[in-house]
């Protein structure tokens, strides 16, 4: 058994990448970095690099391939690029411990890899799940490979069944914040801008999921990767608002005893749960005063105003290749409106008429999620080129 967990992280310059390098700065005699795979950061990519001096490291986009490699020649790493080459050097059997971290529908094939290689996987790529959770749940199983979960609700979730395991669970509530707009009208949200929702209230992410936040897509996606990591069916799922997110989910049981985990905002913990699974590690993150929150609060989510959310619930009970299509749809809304191609509520509308226009398939094989992922962009783009009509 080696003394260090050997971490590979897929996307180690996005905000959940950087943050795990933080949580193994602290811990250098507990982990150690084995693979780092980026997209297109090169410059940041480089200096995790010289820092962390991994054996192996990707980039993905291939152009700067030749950049990477040339900064890196006096090190003693192998540099390789390009989509194909992440979801090879998963099976490496050094790594221990493989961090997904690639944002979206673009994180499956590399997890789907990792997994296939008996890898553990500390997942913080919901995406995954949302699109092929029955794909992946199965092959999980099937090779005795254990998903430890990153998102911060779905660890509270985990953390609370410690110990738990072979008690039935009643009901999950996973938490929102509500977001920047929360209580807010449809004639509010009509004229949002960008700017206004990537301000979250509670939380520091990448830009997608800040978004995803705001319009309560996020929590959607949530719910139907909780439905999976959990065996659970949608009635057994609620979604309750809590501003202050300090209690991150709550696990009810079937005598009726509940069971919350709580902490300050702060995605390392999770983080560092999940990698260092069975143990708690120690810590220097700010502590949690119930003095500084004389009042925790707890409303309804609006899923009127916020139609993601029910479009959510919509596409887990449908089942099938519609969780893909949601996903989709929505990833190409958010980056249109990030480009201020459309409006803030138009995103709803991008997604509900995928949801209704592409074709259900209700046992898809990988190729049929490939498939409607493609088929779903490529009318949510069209959509967005012609301009949603509410």
């Amino acid at each position: 058994m080696r003394e260090k967990k050997n971490i590979a992280i897929l996307g180690s310059t996005g905000s959940i990448g950087t943050q795990a390098l933080d949580v193994i700065r602290a811990n250098a005699d507990s982990f150690a970095v084995e693979v780092l795979t980026g997209h297109s950061n090169a410059d940041l990519l480089i200096q995790q690099a010289i820092e962390f001096n991994p054996n192996t490291l990707v980039i993905a986009d291939e152009e700067k391939y030749k950049y990477v490699k040339e900064a890196l020649l006096p090190h003693d790493i192998k540099v390789f690029a390009g989509k194909k080459a992440i979801a090879e050097v998963v099976s490496m059997d050094s790594i221990d411990l493989v961090l997904t971290a690639i944002v979206g529908y673009a994180g499956l094939e590399s997890t789907l890899a990792a997994i296939k290689a008996g890898k553990q996987i500390a997942l913080a790529n919901k995406e995954t799940l949302v699109v092929a959770g029955e794909l992946v749940t199965a092959l999980a199983k099937e090779k005795a490979v254990n998903l430890y979960p990153v998102d911060s609700e779905h660890s509270a979730i985990f953390q609370c069944l410690a110990g738990e395991f072979h008690n039935p669970i009643e009901k999950i509530y996973l938490t929102a914040s509500g977001g920047p707009f929360r209580g807010k009208d449809k004639t509010f949200l009509a004229t949002v801008k960008k700017e206004q929702a990537l301000k979250h209230p509670n939380w520091d992410m990448g830009a997608k999921i800040t978004i995803d936040s705001a319009s309560l897509m996020n929590k959607g996606l949530e719910v139907i990767e909780a439905k999976w990591l959990f065996g659970l069916k949608a009635e057994q799922i609620d979604v309750i608002v809590h501003p202050q997110s300090i209690v991150h989910s709550i696990v009810q049981f079937t005598d009726g005893s509940m069971k919350a985990q709580m902490g300050l905002p702060d995605m390392k913990l999770p983080i560092q749960y999940a990698m260092g699974y069975p143990n708690r590690m120690k810590s220097d993150f700010p502590r949690f005063s119930f003095f500084n929150y004389p009042q925790l609060t707890f409303e309804q989510a609006d899923t009127k105003t916020f139609r993601n959310l029910a479009l959510a619930f919509e596409a887990m009970n449908k089942g099938g290749n519609s969780p893909c299509v949601l996903n989709a749809a929505n990833e190409i809304a958010v980056a249109a409106f990030l480009k201020d191609k459309i409006g803030f509520l138009e995103m709803s509308d991008v997604v509900e008429n995928c949801l209704q226009t592409i074709a259900f398939i209700a046992k898809p094989s990988y190729d049929d999620y490939v498939a409607t992922d493609n088929e779903t962009r490529r009318i949510a783009t069209t959509l967005v080129a012609n301009g949603m009509k509410h």
